[in-house]
């Protein structure tokens, strides 16, 4: 016989003749994953690495350098003469205006060999300016222009442009000095004491004064600080290595030297196995530094990081010798013997959770430190799924709070094992009835539902619930998405659709039902109902035209996908009232509906909620409305957008109108396949 196996996430099989496998013992021993320094808390955050201050200077200088370079380039094709516009004014002396802005600069920096000072900005003083705006306004003959100089005149003269004209002034000048210039000695002081020593016993005034001057405690304290400065600008700083590797004969073996660099604040992102004596690397996850240097390799074995020996140790003390370290890390692995494809870059799946999931209760998850906890309804973005057992993923919202991808269980691992529990289950429900793994469908017969029975009996039957892949999707101004309001009877979520359509008819409206019954006299077909006759309506039943139907007094009703249609292309929000049974016919269509729940309160609070109503409910009409709203949250909760607890009837409302008017201002995550 064939047993199957799942620990860590991998199914094994054995023979059923020689007992159990020794990889099926304790999660913790042999085939256990370990993050070899995996960070406390997942969410920290990750800081930029320190540059140093040598790369920093020569950054700076090459920067200067550029800069002076182009700004010398732009002069020399700014020549003036050359244009064929200023020679010709230059011709007649009567043409124009004088600028002083151009008169060519006296001394360094002016034309016309352009000095070495070339990248120095030309900066006019105040007076000049004023200067020259009196000028031109003097020589302009436009009534209109000299009006035009003259708010100019006025806004130099105030106090707040001269302050920020002076402050411009200053920037540019210090903008244009050179770095700080390479220090030449860091003996200063010692150079000091040697001209003392040779002028103490001068006999000239200007030997006597040196001398005086070097002896000052100012000037002593001004070359100590020199050289204090200039030791350590002058140390050589070693540059970070990048990464690299090498293969080597290491004891007799072929070995892959690799060389990274890690950060302090930068978890490596590796796991490692114990294989007998070896330790193996066993997961690259995303985020790493192991990933992005992309030379370490699943399946390598370690054999030394940084000199010491790592064959033979556990994983724990693995992860202890890798926990203080950081810098650069020299590791000596023997490659893996995998020949693995070529990467290919992987692209961000985004799913929506239909269970809850707590790695600290999952004796199969591989390493329970990069479990990612999430609930249903959480959005995972899965970015990859290089082990179908165990996906690498990121929960939305956290992506800059968690440095390192978390494992989640993947879709086909985990509808094996939710099957496998269900069969457990199944198998001792004789014996104990209670809690099972996966909700099992209502055999209650119920009476007068309101749904299309034909075309849900597969919506009923019995699935087991993982992921579905979402998209963001943003409604258009001129397509509302109508809304249905999920919940169990006297929750109020018929109230607050009556509420809504009362105060804001132009916004919502309701769609327009079927019937087989006949119209009354004050009855408006197409108003108040769409009559129509049997027949037509089981054609439509069965074309799938209905979101629910039923019969009630021997006549059918129903309301159409058409009618809801209809209204949004009126520009309305359609208000639907829906049993959960209609929930996966309507999400089936076209309208991407918004679906929201109204959960009641406490059964205090609800009881009061009621009374207020003038109905006086028993206690177990009270615990029937919780109960039946826990299994349709538990049954149809993946299939909710938002849900309200109505504790308060205008704190509801004001709730809803809220998660209505979201949907106009941000986008929303929508299944994918309505986007296809």
């Amino acid at each position: 016989m064939i047993t199957t196996s799942y620990m860590n996430g991998h199914m094994t099989e054995s023979d059923g003749r020689g007992g159990v496998e020794a990889n099926q013992e304790e999660p913790q021993q042999w085939h256990r994953e370990m993050a070899v320094d995996c960070p406390g808390d997942l969410g920290a955050r990750t800081l930029p690495v320190r540059r140093s201050a040598q790369l920093e200077r020569i950054r700076q200088h090459q920067e200067d350098r550029r800069r002076k370079e182009e700004e010398g380039r732009n002069r020399q094709e700014l020549d003036l003469t050359a244009s064929i516009r200023l020679k010709k004014l230059s011709q007649n002396p009567k043409v124009g205006i004088d600028n002083p802005t151009f008169d060519p600069i006296e001394g360094p920096g002016g034309p016309p060999g352009l000095p070495p000072n070339l990248g120095a900005p030309t900066l006019l003083e105040l007076e000049e300016l004023l200067m020259s705006l009196k000028q031109v306004q003097h020589c302009l003959s436009d009534g209109q222009s000299q009006e035009d100089v003259e708010l100019v005149l006025q806004l130099v003269q105030k106090t707040d442009f001269q302050k920020a004209f002076n402050i411009h002034n200053a920037v540019a000048q210090h903008m244009n000095r050179p770095s700080p210039p390479f220090p030449h000695t860091d003996r200063a002081q010692g150079l000091a004491h040697e001209v003392q020593s040779m002028v103490h016993n001068s006999q000239h005034t200007e030997g006597l004064e040196l001398n005086t001057l070097l002896s000052s405690p100012h000037v002593q304290a001004v070359l100590l600080a020199h050289d204090c400065v200039a030791e350590q600008e002058m140390q050589l700083e070693p540059l970070t290595p990048d990464p690299c590797e090498a293969l080597t004969q290491w004891g007799g073996e072929t070995v892959k030297i690799v060389r990274m660099e890690k950060a302090r604040d930068i978890p490596l992102g590796a796991t490692v196995r114990n294989d007998m004596d070896s330790v193996v690397i066993s997961r690259i996850v995303k985020g790493g530094a192991a990933e992005r240097s992309g030379l370490l390799h699943e399946g390598d074995e370690v054999l030394e990081i940084n000199g010491v020996e790592i064959r033979g140790k556990d994983v724990n003390e693995v992860f202890d010798i890798l926990a203080e370290m950081h810098g650069t890390l020299t590791f000596i692995l023997i490659p893996s013997s995998q020949n693995k494809p070529p990467p290919i870059k992987e692209t961000v799946v985004h799913v929506k959770a239909h269970f809850d999931y707590d790695p600290s209760d999952d004796p199969y998850v591989p390493c329970r430190e990069l479990g990612l906890c999430f609930q249903k309804g959480d959005i995972l973005h899965i970015i990859s799924q290089d082990d179908p057992n165990w996906w690498q993923a990121y929960r939305d919202g956290d992506e800059d709070n968690q440095p390192l991808a978390g494992l989640v269980p993947g879709k086909s691992f985990q509808q094996q094992r939710e099957a496998m529990k269900q069969t457990i289950e199944e198998d001792k429900e004789p014996e104990k009835s209670g809690k099972l793994w996966c909700a099992k469908k209502n055999k209650k017969k119920r009476k007068k539902l309101l749904y299309n029975i034909k075309q849900n009996d597969d919506n009923d039957s019995e699935e087991i619930l993982t992921y579905e892949e979402m998209a963001l999707y943003h409604q258009p101004a001129n397509r509302k998405r109508p809304i249905a309001l999920i919940g169990p009877p006297n929750c109020g979520q018929n109230d607050l659709r009556q509420r809504l359509l009362s105060s804001q008819p132009d916004r919502f409206g309701g769609a327009v039902p079927h019937t087989t019954r006949n119209r009354r006299d004050v009855e408006v077909s197409g108003r108040d109902y769409h009559f129509v006759s049997r027949q037509a309506f089981d054609m439509d039943a069965t074309a799938g035209k209905f979101i629910e139907s039923g019969e009630f007094e021997k006549n059918l009703y129903g309301t159409s996908t058409d009618s809801v249609r209809q209204l949004i292309n009126m520009g309305k929000i359609c208000l639907l009232c829906l049993h959960t049974q209609s929930l996966k016919t309507l999400r089936s269509s076209d309208l991407k509906p918004y679906i929201i729940f109204i959960a009641p309160p406490s059964q205090e609070r609800l009881r009061a909620l009621l009374t207020k109503e003038s109905k006086n409910p028993k206690p177990e009409e009270l615990r029937d409305i919780i109960e039946k709203a826990r299994e349709m949250e538990q049954n149809f909760g993946h299939l909710f957008d938002a849900a309200i607890v109505n504790t308060d009837q205008d704190k509801a409302y004001q709730e809803l109108l809220r998660l209505i008017n979201k949907l106009d201002t941000e986008p929303q995550w929508v299944p994918s396949s309505w986007l296809r």
